[in-house]
């Protein structure tokens, strides 16, 4: 009942972060749905079923990390002293964002589900029918004319807001330094504490010993994919094949999957240390104002900010990887192996990326509130600040847009033939 209240007094940008969830819920939940039809309209290929069933993980976590991002940055989860007076603390506040990232996933799963049951024609007709010319029976993802169990639509779309409440909750639980400091210093200290370091992050000095371990993971990852490769060399698959990627990856071998997991895993480990390095390589040296201000605000929000640049340059690495494969395994006459809900699981997962990377940068934004009315009190002018804000954004793609190339072509390297 309390997050529904907050949920109904939250201020307008607010409400939009919680849309963009509800709207990632119901495209990962309407892929769910559908491979739930594709299970059901091809009974004989199990296998086929399996393996979209994992791949829709991929849109899962990138829709978990959008709920985490938005939970921290909400306003309206108290966090203050007259929450502590009431009972609360920084445990019952976890507890709050988790309930309300599963509320906005549920109300996102319920149009996801009419829409798919508009689409197989269960609803009275369907204007939209991926048709087997012949019979005129979808025979596609949807499996139109086979019967769904509905208490595997129910149980698929459940996992959905369980997986979003259960992200919020682990990355937003207090931990012991934070735990103590709440029980001894009561509402006022959680209060200092939410504006000296974000809920669930990583401190300035923790986010660069990640690093090695994060270059460790990808070269890893790389490694096992090129290894993978050179086990199997086969011809190219058909372009119907589920992932039609060049050589003997027609099948999606384990080894390439989890090269792909440690490289992804590995950069989104070592995004808050190369966002830590970044600040450090703009304020080396004898910098001047503008260069000492922007490098000093990278180091300190690396904990805030590097986890959702660390997605995002996973997910472009993904992308230009897929894009390059995907375009090598192209059938005889050119046309690409793209279908409508390979399109909708890219664009959800580019959208949930995106959407993590700008609302940390508008919680960095809130949460140094302090700092920049102590800045303008000293005579810091808007220019100096709007600059500095513009350097460290240049700062990031100039650092981190070569390496997101390098980690892609070497990524698909070993699969060129």
């Amino acid at each position: 009942m309390l997050s529904l209240r907050l949920a109904r007094g939250a201020r307008p940008l607010a409400l939009l972060r919680r849309s963009l969830v509800a709207t990632a819920a119901a495209g990962t939940g309407f892929l769910l749905l559908c491979t739930l039809g594709y299970a059901a309209g091809h009974p004989d290929q199990t296998d086929g079923a399996v393996v979209r069933l994992l791949w829709c993980a991929v849109p899962l976590a990138a829709m978990a990390q959008l709920a985490v991002a938005v939970a921290r940055a909400d306003p309206s989860v108290p966090f203050g002293s007259a929450f502590a007076a009431a009972g609360g603390g920084p445990a019952r506040s976890a507890q709050l964002s988790a309930a309300s990232a599963a509320l906005s996933c549920s109300l996102g799963c319920v149009p996801a589900l009419l829409l798919f049951l508009q689409l197989r024609g269960d609803l009275g007709g369907s204007w939209l029918l991926w048709a087997d010319g012949a019979s005129g029976r979808a025979s596609g993802p949807l499996g139109a004319g086979h019967p769904l169990p509905w208490a595997a639509m129910v149980t698929l779309l459940a996992v959905v807001p369980a997986v979003a409440a259960a992200a919020c909750a682990v990355r937003l639980w207090p931990r012991g330094a934070q735990r103590a400091r709440g029980a001894r210093a009561g509402g006022r200290a959680r209060a200092r504490g939410a504006e000296e370091g974000p809920r669930g992050a990583a401190p300035p000095d923790h986010a660069s010993r990640r690093l090695p371990w994060g270059i460790a993971l990808i070269a890893a990852g790389i490694a096992l994919e090129a290894y993978t490769n050179s086990m199997d060399s086969g011809p190219p698959p058909p372009p119907e094949a589920l992932l039609p990627l060049p050589g003997g990856l027609g099948g999606s071998p384990p080894g390439v999957v989890g090269g792909w997991v440690l490289t992804a895993v590995g950069l989104v480990l070592a995004g808050p240390g190369l966002t830590h390095l970044c600040g450090r390589l703009l304020s080396a040296g004898r910098p001047g104002p503008l260069r000492l201000l922007a490098g000093r605000v990278l180091q300190q929000e690396a904990g805030r900010l590097g986890h959702s640049v660390g997605v995002l340059c996973a997910v472009a690495t993904g992308a230009y990887a897929a894009v390059a494969l995907y375009g090598t395994g192209a059938g005889p006459s050119g046309a690409r192996p793209f279908g409508p809900l390979t399109g909708l699981g890219a664009a959800l997962i580019m959208m949930c990326a995106t959407a993590s990377a700008l609302t940390a940068a508008l919680e960095a934004k809130s949460a140094r509130g302090r700092t920049t009315d102590a800045l303008r009190r000293l005579g810091a002018s808007l220019r100096l600040l709007r600059s500095a804000a513009a350097l460290r954004g240049v700062a990031l793609l100039v650092l981190l847009t070569p390496l997101t190339w390098a980690v892609a072509e070497l990524s698909t390297l070993p699969f060129d033939h």
